[in-house]
Parts: structure tokens; C-alpha cells; sequence
């Protein structure tokens, strides 16, 4: 067990026994009573975010953490295959663990899982992928207006809006964190 003044951004708690990122923390004190944290934390099995004090008094549980880069394989019946590019070894994660990250899981890419107690928790996306469109249609002619865009299918199956320049066949980066448009790769 930690103290409450141990908590820092970035560090896992286990609070109300699931394993919670912590978001924000300030420390606070009002007049002659004892000072708290405020915790802002997302759950890391259902990813709701919750706003919580913890009392310096009391005490917390800082779980140990790892992040594991994996190279993404394939999908299958089983699930999401990730390959230890050191030991070669096949790591199977469930579809509900990469729930949101898997629009933007190309083949052969590497990625950082987030290991809690030695358990896969959430893959942590770069903030831009390069990615393939396999499916863009043409721009229409004399259609110059300013920032015209059309949709285009990316290799994932992902549709994002993108300038009328961009054709079949090129790469561009997409941002995770808007899954908009980013460039020319």
C-alpha cells in the first residue's frame, strides 16, 4: 500500500477492485482540515472516467505496469494475434480489449500494449498510422471550391474524409485521436 501523496499521472490504482489510469491529480487542502487528492482516473475494463478525493490519510494500491510493443499479425476465431518481435512468441488479445484501437491495427505495425499485473489491459495508439487507401472515387472536375474533401476506405476498412488529390494506392496518416486526415505519408 502507497500513500495518496504517491499518486502521480500515468500511474494504475486498483480502486473498487478494477485497475483505474489515473488522468489528473492536484492536491488540496481546505483551512484547518486534513488535505486530499483529486483523482481524475478512467476505468480500464469499461473506460468510464470518474472523479474521486482520496484523503492523504488514507492509503492506495499502485498496481505494477509494463508496456509490451507487439507487432500486430492478424485476426482469426480466437482473436487479435500480436507477435513478441524478441521472442517470436503469439500474443492472442480478446476483441473487447482492442475494442477502439481496431480501425487503426495494420498488419506488421508495432504497437504498445499496457500490461497490468502481467495482463493485457489497452493497446496505446501513436497519435498518427500510416495507412493504405484501397478505395477512393475520382474528384470531380471544376470542383475547386475551397477544401473540397471526398471519403476514402483505408486499408483497415476505416472511412475517413480526405483532399480531392488523394488516389487508390497512396499511403497517408490518419489521426487516432480524431481519426481525421493527417497527410501524405
Amino acid at each position: 500500500m502507497a500513500s495518496p501523496t504517491d499518486v502521480r499521472k500515468g500511474k494504475v490504482l486498483n480502486y473498487q477492485n478494477n485497475p483505474h489510469l489515473v488522468l489528473d491529480v492536484q492536491h488540496r487542502t481546505q483551512g484547518r482540515q486534513a488535505g486530499f487528492m483529486q483523482v481524475t482516473m478512467r476505468n480500464l475494463n469499461t473506460g468510464a472516467s470518474t472523479n474521486t478525493k482520496i484523503r492523504t490519510t488514507d492509503s492506495v494500491e499502485i498496481l505494477h505496469t509494463d508496456m509490451v510493443t507487439l507487432e500486430f499479425s492478424y485476426i482469426d476465431g480466437d482473436g487479435y494475434h500480436f507477435m513478441d518481435p524478441e521472442t517470436f512468441e503469439d500474443v492472442i488479445l480478446d476483441e473487447s480489449l482492442v475494442e477502439d484501437a481496431k480501425d487503426f491495427l495494420v498488419e506488421n505495425q508495432a504497437y504498445s500494449i499496457l500490461h497490468v499485473d502481467e495482463k493485457p489491459i489497452s493497446i496505446d495508439l501513436p497519435a498518427s498510422i500510416e495507412m493504405k487507401v484501397t478505395e477512393s472515387p475520382e474528384g470531380v472536375k471544376g470542383d475547386t471550391a475551397s477544401n473540397v474533401q471526398k471519403p476514402a476506405t483505408l486499408e483497415t476498412g476505416l472511412t475517413v474524409q480526405v483532399p480531392l488529390f488523394i488516389k487508390e494506392g497512396e499511403v497517408i496518416k490518419v489521426n487516432t485521436a480524431d481519426r481525421s486526415y493527417a497527410g501524405r505519408a
